[in-house]
């Protein structure tokens, strides 16, 4: 839980500097992909806990 907490962060942190930084805009849609890909991610480790419960 810790490690997708930290990459969510730096996700966040990449979308920043990227949205106030003149030209570095690729800055901003790597932190959107990493962001979607950690959320993609945490989402399927959710699921899987959920399955094994059962």
């Amino acid at each position: 839980m810790a490690l997708f907490l930290f990459i969510v962060l730096i996700a966040v942190v990449f979308g920043f500097i990227g949205a106030l930084v003149k030209g570095l805009l690729w800055l901003l849609v790597i932190g959107v992909v990493l962001f979607m890909a950690t959320l993609v991610f945490g989402g399927m480790r959710l699921g899987s806990r959920r399955a094994k419960r059962r």
